[in-house]
């Protein structure tokens, strides 16, 4: 790695007299981001007091006061990933890359005390730190958008269609590692982000369409290896889509309740007492977590579950500007990948509320509980605010042309 190229970026980004310093933009789209990222949050606040605490003398609860921590450290580390100058995070992608795929491995290692490693609903997925779980699928998400676009930065293969092998299989490393968990929730959410990112980096559409048309294809061949719950997810949502209630008071009583409950939430929702007592007496599973946009529904009705989903049109569209305003290609494409991961995590989970997707424990982000969730989300609402706050000049453009020894 050439040490001048390296020393140029720390001096640059640190106050001194480098291009990076000149070009500090304080007005840029990306502030919109992080202020529909906090609006986000302050309602997933409210949203999992009104699941957890029956009444409202006995709120707040003890879950939402660990969600307002979860907040607060959330916002801490959004200000710390925006500090550095995102270039930075070049020289970091591939070990932070390498260190999730440990930590994915980890989790899967048959000896590891279930005091460490705690299945949950039959998955490997977090590991307990003491004072809160820790997810490393979360973190690889990250990791994986910092190496996928310092990755495709360098490199203009991905433009064939032989070059789209290697992206496929830094994606397919930590895919196979987390479906093996089995959490098919957050492994569906890397291919969607890797395609938008070779986009975002000038693959060919026809390339990428042709891959998606032969792996629909191929998908069906993947049925023997599921577990006997993910396929009957799949069975249940086939049976909703017909207009079945079989499984009602079985596999499909998540989604048969938490869609009743957005009905109940009529066109403007609910008192605060009346929606904790519904809440309480239909025994909605995890409503304060993966079925939280029912419990906002209900609350405020469908003019408050379409104002959420303005918020994430919001938070969406600053950033897809930010990248548009970044001319680095590095930082364009790290921002397109995080957009991404949250916008189809978004739809697969109001997808699941509505009975439009198999449940496959997917969160709402900023909205849902957990700490592993906010920390990444609100990371990458902070990288996306670095990248916006730093535009280099054409001067360093050029410079940054050649690939660094």
């Amino acid at each position: 790695m050439n040490l001048a190229f390296l020393e140029s970026i720390i001096r640059g980004g640190y106050g001194g007299s480098g291009p990076l310093s000149r070009n500090f933009s304080i007005i840029n789209w990306a502030w919109i981001t992080l202020a529909a990222s906090l609006a986000l949050s302050v309602v997933g606040l409210y949203a999992i007091d009104l699941a957890e605490a029956s009444t409202i003398e006995r709120s707040p609860s003890g879950t939402t006061i660990r969600q307002a921590v979860f907040l607060c450290v959330g916002m801490g580390a959004a200000m710390f990933a925006a500090a550095p100058h995102y270039r930075l995070l070049r020289f970091i992608a591939w070990p932070s890359y390498l260190v999730s795929i440990a930590l994915l491995v980890f989790l899967l290692v048959p000896f590891v005390p279930e005091s460490i490693v705690t299945p949950r609903n039959g998955a490997r997925g977090w590991i307990n730190m003491g004072v809160a779980d820790f997810q490393p699928a979360e973190v690889a998400k990250i990791a994986f958008v910092l190496t996928m676009s310092g990755f495709l930065r360098y490199r203009r293969e991905h433009t064939q269609l032989r070059g789209l092998i290697a992206p496929g299989l830094i994606a397919a490393v930590p895919v196979g590692l987390i479906t093996l968990q089995p959490d098919l929730g957050s492994a569906s959410l890397f291919v969607p982000s890797l395609f938008a990112m070779l986009l975002a980096a000038g693959a060919r559409l026809r390339h990428l369409v042709l891959i998606v048309i032969i792996a629909t294809a191929a998908a069906p061949a993947s049925w023997p290896i599921l577990r006997d719950h993910q396929k009957r997810r799949f069975v249940a949502i086939f049976q909703q889509m017909l207009g079945s209630d079989e499984g009602a008071q079985d596999i499909n009583y998540q989604s048969f309740t938490a869609q009743r409950l957005v009905g109940a939430g009529r066109y403007f929702g609910n008192s605060d007492h009346s929606t904790r007592a519904l809440v309480k007496y239909n025994k909605l599973p995890e409503a304060h977590n993966d079925m939280v946009f029912a419990v906002i529904c209900l609350r405020f009705g469908l003019v408050g579950g379409g104002l959420v989903l303005l918020l994430y049109l919001i938070w969406a569209v600053a950033a897809l500007a930010t990248a548009w305003c970044c001319r680095d290609p590095f930082g364009r494409v790290m921002i397109v990948g995080l957009t991404t991961f949250i916008g189809v995590q978004v739809m697969i989970n109001i997808g699941m509320t509505v009975g439009l997707v198999p449940i496959i424990g997917v969160t709402l982000p900023f909205v849902s509980y957990g700490g592993s969730s906010m920390l990444t989300s609100w990371l990458m609402a902070g990288l996306i605010l670095n990248a916006g706050l730093r535009r280099p000049d054409s001067s360093m453009m050029r410079d940054d042309l050649e690939i660094p020894e």
